[in-house]
């Protein structure tokens, strides 16, 4: 009985996991990188967006979720993370950290390598049910929250996210 106990226990340690790990503000992708560097797998989502000033346009990256990181890792190898710094913690649900399912980090992938080739607002009023018919978001189901001039701001209840279109997005 105690040797099928250890068994399960060191299957455990031995499987790689996704965490989430909180990070200082702004130390997002160095921490990624450094972890990288250390041989851990560090999955930063980055969001790429169309910034305009008085006198340029300019691409920037910012990561989707501010101060987190995903890191896979065995349980032995979890406090390496500790070594890079920027590393603050990691998050837990239930006393324990959490884990993230590799299907889900998939998604999230797939969704952020994408462009949304083309959007229109057209009387959409607050409340309003609306299908998503092309991109990354086909098929799925939302909520109008906001209609601005510049700006549709849309709930996709599903997946638990708000997606905000913006005029510069429909004209590029």
């Amino acid at each position: 009985m105690i040797d099928c106990v250890l068994k399960k226990t060191d299957k455990r340690l031995r499987m790689e996991n996704w965490y989430v790990l909180y990070t200082k503000p702004r130390y997002e992708t160095k921490v990624a990188a450094k972890l990288t560097a250390l041989g851990i797998k560090a999955y930063c989502p980055m969001l790429t967006s169309k910034h305009q000033w008085s006198d340029r346009k300019k691409v920037v990256s910012t990561p989707l979720i501010s101060s987190c990181i995903f890191i896979q890792s065995n349980e032995n190898d979890r406090k390496m993370v500790f070594q890079v710094p920027g590393a603050v913690r990691y998050l837990y649900w239930l006393g324990v950290p959490a884990i993230v399912k590799s299907a889900e980090i998939e998604v999230m992938q797939l969704w952020l390598q994408g462009e949304i080739i083309d959007a229109k607002v057209e009387n959409l009023q607050p409340g309003d049910k609306y299908h998503v018919k092309e991109g990354h978001f086909k098929g799925k189901e939302g909520i109008v929250q906001e209609v601005t001039k510049n700006r549709l701001q849309l709930i996709l209840v599903e997946l638990g996210m708000k997606i905000t279109i913006t005029r510069d997005t429909i004209n590029s």
